[in-house]
């Protein structure tokens, strides 16, 4: 074991100092680093300033002004959801990410866990609106207008998510039907969809959609917003499903009628269950970036995340100090898409370990 860590060792040394111009090149490659981690510790650790102190932050010349985030952080998370109730959005936040972190255990995915989840998740969703709108149990009204920053980006991520993924896996099915007005109309819905920018949707659903609805209708701006994410994008989900279900052989079809099930027994119990399987990363990759596009809502005057901020910098006092700002909602969507990243790696490892010892079992 030694010996193959000494030989793995030596082959990277020869990799980085072989020859003359791999040496000189890994040298400078060094130092630049060297002096960039440097530079940036100093500037954000050792000369900062991370209490709210606007004379010390302005006289400050060669570190970063924490002080801007500890000033604003309220506003940045909760944007203008009234001060004093900001720990209503808090809780409801708490919550759904609480049910997140338990629907990720597979522990729970048994047949009974899976009847608690779904009660927990109407549980969570319903304390989640109720918390947020309040106007029952003493709570007062909030309007939607008014949330805004990380519990709105959860939420909006959540639902778009969840509410797209069945309407995607609807599409993708009904492209690849044999009957011609299904398979028109699933293809129709999915190139013109994603031939918009998801800011045309959200403008259409917000200014556009009222004016059609029948005279005394009218459906809250948040569900508006909703409504035009889902759909939007339900039409990439498609396209991601159709991808799994094309690497999924025909003879899983001809099984499937030998064994007597029809279509939807044949989708439902056979291919979806392999299909899903295989866009694991392509499904990750929809759900961050949908994460990031509810930044686009501030358009449509709701503010996410980084609409928050932009409030924040709306107090001239603090406004020369955007750069910590924009830092520091970086860092929680690193994080965040961090933590989502590796845990579908995971998930797939997972996912394919139950796989081959199902196939170990059956052999």
């Amino acid at each position: 074991m030694r010996s193959l860590q000494s030989s793995k060792i030596r082959d990277f040394c020869r990799q980085l100092f072989g020859s003359p111009v791999s040496s000189v090149l890994t040298l400078v490659i060094l130092v630049a680093l060297g002096s960039s981690i440097y530079f940036l510790w100093n500037w954000s650790i050792s000369e900062a300033i991370f209490r709210a102190d606007l004379e010390a932050c302005t006289n400050n010349e060669f570190g970063a002004c924490w002080g801007f985030v500890t000033e604003k952080w309220r506003l940045i998370i909760f944007g203008r959801y009234p001060y004093d109730m900001q720990w209503r959005p808090a809780l409801a936040t708490a919550l759904v990410i609480a049910m997140l972190i338990i629907s990720a255990f597979p522990q729970t995915w048994t047949k009974k866990g899976c009847k608690i989840l779904c009660a927990g998740w109407v549980l969570a969703l319903l304390l989640f609106f109720i918390l947020m709108e309040g106007g029952i149990a003493g709570l007062p009204t909030v309007e939607s207008d008014s949330w805004g920053g990380l519990p709105l980006t959860v939420i909006l991520t959540l639902i778009g998510m969840t509410a797209s993924a069945p309407i995607g896996i609807l599409l993708a099915i009904g492209r690849r039907s044999k009957l011609v007005i299904i398979r028109s109309l699933s293809i129709g819905y999915i190139e013109l969809v994603r031939g918009v920018p998801l800011i045309t949707v959200l403008f259409f659903a917000t200014f556009i959609f009222p004016l059609i609805l029948p005279a005394g209708w009218r459906i809250d701006p948040f569900w508006r917003i909703v409504i035009g994410i889902v759909l939007f994008q339900a039409a990439y989900m498609a396209e991601t499903v159709r991808g799994g279900l094309q690497t999924i052989p025909k003879g899983q079809f001809d099984v499937s009628d030998s064994l007597g099930m029809n279509r939807v027994q044949t989708y439902l119990y056979i291919i979806l269950p392999q299909a899903l399987v295989k866009i694991i990363p392509a499904f990750v990759n929809s759900l961050l970036s949908t994460f990031m596009d509810t930044s686009l809502v501030t358009i449509v005057s709701m503010y996410d995340l980084t609409g928050s901020l932009r409030l924040a910098l709306g107090d001239p006092e603090w406004r020369n100090f955007f750069l910590e700002g924009y830092l520091f909602i970086a860092l929680i969507y690193f994080v965040s898409s961090f933590v989502m990243s590796r845990y579908s790696i995971w998930l797939e490892k997972y996912v394919q370990t139950k796989e081959q010892k199902a196939e170990l079992m059956i052999s």
